[in-house]
């Protein structure tokens, strides 16, 4: 393992923004992780886990510690009747790991198609799509818990999941997720519960879908609404949902009756903040120096190629404030912002 110094974290990122990390280094297994974070500890500086980079805006200043890139990979499986049980890397790339369940004929993550970033961060950020969430899957977390220095397998109900978040936010720095077991099934029922993803299946005039149809139609939706990032960086959906009480989504539908809405259980109700931004707020397509909204998705914030961190935390602060003003709903980064 090397350790480098004052490497750009630009091209680490799909928003293709940020300044330099003080310490930089690559770890592909566990001594060369612990090794790393032995070098944090000597030097007295913090360290931060990078995976796919696809959910990060680093500022410009950069980080000031060591930045350690995950790249410790493996999949393997292991079959328990109708159930099979498969254990991956954090390092391995999350689509490509969906990709590769959905052809071996596992139900459970095919609506989580073309999500970037790895297998890691899915469940620190929960990653959800489509009416699914990592939560839905996950068995257990293997980390290494950095304060106690000791291995722990973390089970489902101790990861703490809620909507795009779990205790691993709430606990930064002290847990670094080596892999992830997820119990998928040979035999599932698809998730059909999305309108998007009816009216895809509908288009393509399939009635009856197959696993792999739905992860097509899953990243044809998601090709459609995302930029290219041959062409522009961004780290997709910029805000998360939000989840309100019935009265103040009866409240919303009266001001505005063709809102969205996807009801959670008898009290609270999803409502998707891209159409609020778009339709409420006229945030779809607008541009504002080097930095602005995606055209086909005002929940999609795009760096045209110069762009700063200042830039795009202004404006999504105006996001912010507009969707207060229009609603009365405060609305928080999916993003994860590292200084």
């Amino acid at each position: 393992m090397k350790i480098q110094e004052n490497v750009s974290l630009k091209e680490y990122t799909t928003f293709k923004i940020g300044g330099p990390a003080r310490f930089f280094c690559i770890v592909t297994n566990e001594d060369e992780l612990i090794e790393a974070i032995g070098f944090s500890k000597k030097n007295k500086i913090e360290f931060f886990i990078l995976g796919g980079g696809s959910n990060l805006l680093i500022s410009d200043a950069g980080f000031q510690g060591l930045v350690i890139k995950m790249e410790m990979k493996g999949i393997s499986y292991k079959e328990e009747g109708d159930l099979v049980k498969v254990t991956a890397g954090a390092g391995e790339n999350w689509d490509t790991f969906v990709e590769e369940t959905v052809e071996k004929g596992l139900y459970g993550l095919e609506n989580l198609s073309l999500i970037p970033g790895t297998v890691g961060a899915a469940p620190v950020q929960n990653v959800g799509a489509y009416g699914s969430e990592a939560k839905d899957t996950i068995e257990t977390v293997h980390v290494l818990d950095v304060l106690k220095d000791e291995h722990k397998d973390l089970t489902n109900e101790e990861c703490k999941f809620a909507y795009r978040d779990s205790m691993f936010k709430k606990n930064v720095g002290r847990y670094v997720v080596l892999s992830v077991t997820f119990v998928l099934n040979k035999k599932g029922k698809l998730n059909l519960t999305y309108k998007d993803v009816q009216e895809q299946l509908a288009f393509k005039r399939i009635k009856e879908p197959t696993l792999k149809q739905v992860r097509e139609a899953v990243i044809e939706i998601r090709t459609r609404k995302l930029p290219d990032l041959k062409k522009y960086g961004t780290a997709g959906s910029f805000f998360k949902n939000v989840v309100v009480p019935q009265a103040k989504a009866k409240e919303l539908l009266a001001k505005y009756p063709d809102m969205i809405l996807h009801a959670v259980n008898e009290k609270k109700v999803k409502i998707p903040i891209a159409w609020i931004l778009d339709h409420v707020c006229g945030f779809r397509g607008v541009k504002k120096g080097n930095v602005g909204t995606y055209q086909n998705q005002a929940l999609v914030l795009i760096n045209y190629g110069d762009g700063t961190a200042t830039e795009l935390i202004a404006l999504a602060q105006k996001m912010v404030d507009a969707v207060y003003e229009k609603t009365g709903i405060e609305i928080e980064p999916e993003v994860e912002y590292v200084v």
